[in-house]
């Protein structure tokens, strides 16, 4: 009799206990930690309430040739180290004669200048063109985009041609959430899904920034402005 209550018991309880799948212990992803995690991959800013998007890794249209193989884990690891902190946006003296509104950009140094009232500016790390794309000069902005769409030019799909035909604004984007045109050439001032290279002279002419601060620089600039590249 015994064995037999005990049987039912354990019956009992069987029928009584949960069932739990692998999907009951999935929790919610934690929203996005926006900056000052200068290390991270990018992650495209929205408007005040509203959650940050998460960086889409893969490339956004039609490959010209055959894609790029994935980057070794190892390799994209070492290239994403933590931005130096003298590259973050700060207000400095500034001594040099171009007028307050004007854009600087010392590509020996990696800096960008907003040049203030008073003897001031405001300060940005940029990552400048690699060896043999480097150029100095003057410009002015021809235009400003916000999510602009990328289309590399045909010297660039000549030298690369693994790249996509064109790319849709947006997350993983090269050229970042905001774009500043100079002139009738091929080069911009603006964002990266790569903030790690800011400080580096990696691109092919144009100036990459913090998403972040470009967005800054973004309002606070008109199109017209001067853009001097020493």
């Amino acid at each position: 009799m015994r064995s037999v209550l005990a049987a039912l018991a354990l019956l009992g309880a069987a029928t009584l206990a949960p069932s739990f799948a692998s999907a009951d212990f999935k929790v919610a992803r934690p929203p996005a930690v926006l900056s000052p995690d200068t290390g991270g991959d990018w992650l495209l800013q929205m408007g005040p309430g509203q959650r940050a998007v998460f960086a889409d890794p893969t490339p956004r249209g039609a490959y010209i040739g055959k894609p790029p193989a994935a980057p070794k884990k190892a390799a994209a690891k070492a290239r994403r180290k933590p931005l130096d902190t003298r590259f973050l946006p700060q207000v400095v003296v500034f001594t040099g004669k171009q007028a307050p509104g004007t854009i600087v950009i010392d590509t020996d140094h990696r800096f960008l200048y907003l040049v203030l009232e008073g003897g001031k500016a405001r300060r940005y790390g940029v990552g400048v063109g690699r060896d043999g794309f480097g150029w100095k000069g003057s410009e002015t902005m021809g235009r400003k985009a916000e999510g602009p769409p990328w289309t590399p030019p045909r010297e660039m799909l000549e030298r690369q041609p693994y790249l996509p035909a064109s790319m849709k604004g947006g997350p993983g984007n090269p050229l970042g959430a905001r774009a500043l045109y100079l002139g009738d050439t091929l080069y911009r001032i603006h964002g990266t899904s790569e903030p790690w290279t800011i400080g580096q002279a990696v691109s092919s002419g144009c100036f990459r920034m913090r998403n972040e601060d470009v967005i800054d620089l973004y309002d606070r600039v008109p199109v017209g402005t001067k853009v001097v590249v020493l």
